[in-house]
């Protein structure tokens, strides 16, 4: 296998920055910020959504009503 040709594989912490939730996994992503993450130093990596503030996983997720909408079509364009 040739050498130096791979991404550095590490440590890095994923911040949700409109809920300052935390994750700590293993990434391949370039980030210059650090943070401190259970008493150690990762480097830190900000998304603007993740499972614990996107609407489907929260809970929050308007249904839209679809109920009727091919009897509104039929009543505005059907034959009359």
């Amino acid at each position: 296998m040739k050498k130096d040709i791979h991404p550095n594989y590490r440590e890095v912490v994923f911040k949700d920055v409109s809920s300052d939730f935390e994750v700590l996994t293993r990434s391949t992503v370039k980030t210059t910020d650090k943070t401190t993450y259970q008493g150690k130093e990762y480097p830190l990596f900000k998304v603007d959504i993740s499972s614990a503030s996107h609407p489907f996983y929260t809970g929050t997720q308007k249904v839209m009503d679809t109920e009727g909408r091919v009897d509104r079509f039929k009543k505005k364009y059907g034959k009359k």
